[in-house]
């Protein structure tokens, strides 16, 4: 069957091309009597309004880019899933791509978006370098930033305060008789680990007078492979710590096996704090202990942020923090 058109529609239906064309954006300026002919006439024919040609009359297509850096990760799924509903809601549509954390690749989907017609995007990425805050400013739609930080804070985004959250992890560690605490944190690049947890980190054991000893920081990448390798760093050490806070619940699953798998006892050689509280945090044994960062809830707050943005809606507070809590289960000592 050939695609049907609006001429098809209107032919049907016995009106104007124009009217047809009011029905379907929605325009309040039409009999009812004339509405329902022509949305009759639409249900007969099947005739589906093609949103980009819609797009191009009403310089709208209610298309909404999302930009992730893995759509694998668990922890980026539960996010793309909060943006999907709200957009769902909002009734936008969403265009979703890969950017596996590459600036070149980042660059060019944020253009390829551009030149799609999106009238907004979610940008999510480890590393908001000053290059692409520069594209932003650019933009002629709305960018929000999910679970990303932008050094400048030029970017509207959603996030939760990092900082607070690894000092919070820490400072209970220490009153719990804690004095050699290993972090094993993502990469070093990423503001998000050395601007933020880091210093978290590090601010807790000044404050608690426990010296900061280099040599239990140990660099990650986010994979469940590098918490297996960090845990083998950390029992080379010749003074072991006896607490490990972990920048991600993925690594912190491959500390405990690789733990375990060196028989060590979590929690009983070593407690063990996780990040995130994705899925993964109760499909360990022991349970993992982590940080609670609303996953679902950044990625539905910064959709609902965008949908305010590309409405011209007055916004209050471009830059949310959504609050983080700690979840306690058996990676730690009761």
């Amino acid at each position: 069957m050939s695609s049907v058109t609006i001429y098809d529609v209107a032919r049907e239906a016995n009106v104007s091309m124009a009217t047809v064309s009011r029905v379907v954006n929605g325009n309040p300026n039409v009999k009812p009597t004339t509405r329902k002919k022509v949305l009759d006439a639409i249900d007969r024919l099947g005739y589906r309004p093609n949103a980009v040609a819609r797009g191009l009359a009403s310089k709208k297509t209610t298309t909404v880019g999302v930009i992730i850096p893995d759509i694998s990760s668990i922890f980026y799924s539960e996010l793309a899933r909060g943006i999907e509903d709200i957009a769902t809601m909002y009734k936008y549509n969403i265009i979703l791509s890969n950017s596996d954390s590459n600036k070149d690749k980042e660059l060019h989907l944020l253009n390829t978006m551009l030149g799609k017609q999106v009238d907004g995007i979610v940008f999510m990425s480890g590393n908001v370098t000053e290059e692409l805050v520069e594209q932003f400013k650019r933009s002629p739609v709305p960018i929000v930033l999910a679970a990303s930080i932008d050094l400048t804070d030029t970017t509207p985004s959603v996030n939760i305060n990092y900082e607070q959250a690894a000092y919070d992890v820490i400072s209970m560690l220490v009153e719990k008789g804690h004095k050699r605490i290993a972090y094993v944190e993502g990469p070093a690049e990423e503001p998000v680990n050395r601007l933020k947890k880091s210093v978290g980190y590090r601010r807790a054991l000044e404050d608690a007078k426990i010296a900061f000893d280099e040599s239990l920081i140990i660099e990650g990448d986010y994979t469940y492979d590098s918490g297996i390798e960090a845990f083998e760093k950390i029992d080379e050490l010749a003074e072991k710590p006896t607490a490990i806070f972990v920048g991600t619940d993925e690594m912190a699953l491959g500390v405990i096996h690789a733990a375990q798998d060196r028989n060590y006892s979590i929690p009983d050689d070593f407690e063990v704090v996780g990040f995130d509280n994705t899925r993964l945090a109760t499909m360990v044994r022991p349970q993992l202990t982590t940080v609670v960062q609303p996953t679902y809830d950044i990625g539905a707050v910064s959709m609902r942020l965008l949908t305010k943005l590309m409405n011209k809606e007055e916004v209050e507070n471009q830059n949310v923090e959504l609050p983080h809590r700690m979840e306690f289960r058996q990676s730690t000592k009761q």
